[in-house]
């Protein structure tokens, strides 16, 4: 597949500089163009040191050029594009990336604005909310090895569930990782253990016509489902999961849990937007 494209946006912030590292190695892996995507926003402090005069966009344009060169020492064959946008985060990462083939936005969670922790910063929250492109996104400060090895792929009741095996077969291909394919038994009744069951074949079947390494694993939750679900891909060493943005109130990505999975989750997160056309997977 040509023309793959990863959109990172950058405010030159802790989070988004270890952002860009991943996606650096996911651009060795596959291929992929990236661009570094600087957004100015009146009114909001930039992570540039200002002088009195507040020449902070001379100073972004040095770093901005400073953080790509670091992209091309680690990776020579990449193209790497430098790009200042003005506007809101969400809105301008989301129209460039949507005039980009094949494209995933990749952003670090914690940004300039003196987001608390344990809290989702809104630009990340509103890019995921309104994104038609894959987001990998990663809270700031994670300490992980960048090369995949273990993809986690929870598959629930919802109807979309299995779109999320496009993305992780094409990431588990190219980073030869084993993706661990993890039936939710929620709730835990006959009804739905077959559904799961069912369900975790048609995965099984998709990483095998991928040449993927993959395990079925069904995992019974009880209670703090977010909580069981994070533990338990922490405890297969797993380095990546992957979710959809849109499936139902009952599972791993409903409005209730989004923020508590963001927030406390010890690896980066791949979210997929229920569309059916979306980003670098296809």
């Amino acid at each position: 597949m040509k023309n793959k494209n990863l959109i990172v946006g950058v405010d030159f912030s802790n989070s988004s500089l270890n952002a860009m590292r991943h996606a650096v190695s996911i651009a060795i892996k596959t291929g992929a163009d990236l661009h570094l995507v600087w957004v100015k926003t009146p009114g909001v402090s930039h992570n540039v040191a200002e002088d009195d005069g507040g020449n902070y966009i001379s100073k972004g344009q040095a770093t901005l050029e400073d953080w790509k060169n670091q992209c091309k020492m680690e990776s020579p064959e990449t193209e790497v594009f430098a790009v200042i946008l003005e506007g809101k985060v969400h809105l301008e990462l989301t129209k460039y990336a949507a005039n980009q083939p094949n494209a995933m936005i990749v952003m670090g969670t914690h940004g300039t604005s003196g987001f608390e922790e344990g809290y989702i910063g809104n630009n990340a929250n509103r890019l995921i909310r309104n994104s038609n492109v894959p987001i990998l996104i990663m809270r700031e400060n994670i300490e992980i090895k960048r090369d995949l090895h273990n993809i986690y792929a929870p598959i629930d009741l919802s109807f979309e569930t299995l779109q999320k095996m496009r993305y992780a077969t094409y990431l588990g291909k190219h980073f030869a990782a084993k993706v661990s394919i993890v039936g939710i038994y929620y709730p835990n009744n006959a009804d739905t253990r077959h559904i799961i069951n069912v369900q975790m074949r048609h995965a099984a079947d998709m990483c095998e016509d991928a040449n993927v390494r993959h395990e079925m694993i069904p995992l019974t939750v009880q209670k703090d489902y977010v909580q069981t679900l994070l533990n338990h891909a922490h405890e297969l060493d797993s380095n990546l999961i992957v979710i959809m943005r849109e499936e139902s109130e009952t599972d791993f990505t409903s409005s209730s849990n989004m923020t508590e999975i963001l927030s406390t989750s010890k690896m980066p997160l791949l979210i997929i937007p229920n569309v059916q056309s979306a980003g670098l997977g296809r």
